[in-house]
């Protein structure tokens, strides 16, 4: 499932608790992920789901359930 596989690459990425992670958690500011973080979750979810989220799309991603949407959506 796509949140499942989300959450895990941030709990890695972050060094977060994945059962903590839900739809509704902000990237930025619930898990402190500053740039570098987002660029390094972007390439790892960019290789799991064989996609690419273009620059422009990135400002408008602010939640788990935003991404797993972009993603269900653009596969």
């Amino acid at each position: 499932m796509t949140i499942d596989k989300i959450k895990q690459i941030l709990a890695d990425t972050l060094d977060v608790n994945e059962d903590e992670l839900s739809a509704d958690t902000n990237i930025a500011t619930d898990l402190g992920a500053d740039s570098l973080d987002v660029v390094e979750i972007l390439m790892s979810i960019e290789d799991e789901f064989d996609i690419e989220i273009p620059d422009s799309e990135i400002e408008n991603i602010r939640t788990i359930g935003e991404l797993v949407e972009y993603i269900e959506t653009n596969m």
